[in-house]
């Protein structure tokens, strides 16, 4: 339980002393605390894939406790969290580097790092909720960062959604307890939820995890600075959504057929339209945007079959989908510093001076949309097949046409981007930490694939499926 403890505290406590130190430790410091927090919940997974999940609570009442506890879920959500914010801190060195008030940044990243792995390891509803809002706070700030109208509006904008969703998280909460006396997790396993809780508390899910009709919010956080949307889209922030459903109705309460039923079917409607809009989009973080929302809707889908198999599936594909988009938002990153825009229509030719970072785009790009032997293409491959074992034929055969649409806007990107003739003439890549991480992103994309037997291996001892 220690290292649980110093998982949360290292990256909170680290924030407020990295906000004291002088602006040129910052960043240094940012990167050695995320270390830190990686390492530690490293140091976990061991007792974890042995069975041993160790736990500590403190109550204060019958609705609140400081409960923690480090399962196999939770363990699994706090090393590829940490990890893939570790490679987006060590990617921004050079990104911000020309910040003046870049501590600001680094300031909330680790804050938002530390909250998640809170909300993770927490084992009360309640307490996951106090995590939950504090993210929301980070998050605000952090697309936000320029300070610029449309950046304020766009931080604005997210707050607003997420916290209209976090209320009715929080009126679902309420009911749970009044139905049952108590919020923890421990003893609500195995409880039946009520409908009218369970689609409050999917509200606030929805909200978060950017999913049909709460997803506006997500495409206009593109303002942010990219290491900013990595880690929303790709560590952190859309990823809290899933693990509070994985959490709350796949390891926690049994939901209703009706509730479940439900589910798949706005998490098939969401792949197909976020995936037809970024067809039509012309702006690179918008159609990464939408990419996310669509691929979210696949994470939902396989944890609302509801099969331990499914279950599997889903953290699969949420690891695959944290490196793989992680490595797209990054590129895109390095796009927008040589050129100056995100407009995919003036750009043109970039392979030429670019050729590493069109590599690692299209490794990351093929893994999102499945293509073998890339990482993405096993959770996403099982996944239609397991929806359609169930008996859920429309919703596979849908989830088959959104893997279709994302190929076409994946490789519209590309062909855009890098193809064709170099319209903006940019200087050729150079040893680089931003390029030396988005190729480490796009291998690991390659090498979890190729090993994909091991990896699932390893899951499934931590997981018990």
């Amino acid at each position: 339980m220690t290292s649980v403890f110093l998982t949360i505290t290292v990256p909170v406590l680290g924030a407020f002393v990295l906000a004291a130190l002088p602006k040129r430790f910052k960043p240094g410091f940012a990167l050695a605390v995320l270390a830190a927090t990686f390492l530690s919940a490293l140091s976990i997974l061991p007792g974890a894939l042995s069975g041993k999940a160790s736990a500590l609570s403190i109550n204060f009442t019958s609705w609140f406790s400081f409960s923690l506890a480090s399962d196999g879920l939770a363990v699994f959500m706090a090393c590829v969290s940490s990890f893939v914010a570790l490679l987006i801190c060590a990617y921004s060195l050079e990104y911000m580097s020309h910040y003046e008030d870049r501590g600001r940044f680094y300031f909330w990243t680790v804050l938002f790092v530390g909250s998640m792995m809170g909300l993770i390891f927490s084992a009360n509803l309640m307490l996951m909720y106090c995590f939950w809002e504090l993210t929301a706070v980070c998050s605000w700030r952090l697309i936000g960062f320029y300070r610029g109208e449309e950046h304020t509006k766009a931080a604005d904008r997210a707050f607003l959604v997420t916290f209209f969703g976090a209320s009715l998280l929080l009126a679902g909460i309420v009911l749970t307890y009044i139905n049952y006396g108590t919020l923890e997790f421990s003893l609500l396993k195995g409880a039946a939820l009520p409908n009218i809780a369970a689609f409050l508390l999917l509200g606030g899910i929805i909200a978060k995890s950017a999913q049909l009709p709460l997803q506006t919010w997500l495409p206009d956080a593109g303002v942010a600075p990219s290491p900013v949307t990595a880690l929303l889209h790709a560590a952190v922030l859309v990823k809290i959504g899933v693990y509070a459903f994985a959490r709350i109705f796949s390891s926690t309460f049994i939901a209703s057929p009706l509730f479940l039923n439900s589910v798949i079917a706005l998490s098939v409607i969401t792949i197909l339209i976020a995936a037809g809009s970024a067809l039509v989009e012309n702006n690179i973080k918008r159609v990464l945007a939408y990419s996310t929302i669509s691929q979210l809707g696949y994470i939902i889908l396989a944890l609302a079959i509801g099969t331990k198999f499914a279950f599997l599936i889903a953290l699969l594909y949420i690891f695959a989908h944290s490196l793989a988009k992680a490595g797209l938002f990054l590129c895109a990153g390095i796009i927008e510093h040589k050129t100056n825009t995100k407009d995919i229509d003036l750009l043109g030719g970039l392979m030429k001076s670019m050729p590493l970072t069109a590599c690692a785009y299209l490794l990351c790009a093929f893994s999102i949309i499945g293509i073998a032997p890339l990482f993405g293409f096993w959770p996403k491959f099982l996944l239609i097949l397991e929806t359609l074992r169930e008996g859920h034929i429309a919703a596979g055969i849908l989830a088959v046409i959104g893997a279709l649409f994302t190929l076409f806007y994946l490789f519209r990107l590309f062909d855009k981007v890098f193809l064709g003739e170099e319209k903006i003439k940019v200087f050729e890549e150079k040893n680089s930490p931003m390029v030396y991480v988005v190729v480490t992103l796009g291998v690991l994309s390659l090498l979890c694939g190729i090993l994909i037997k091991p990896v699932s291996d390893i899951l499934t001892r931590l997981v018990g499926c």
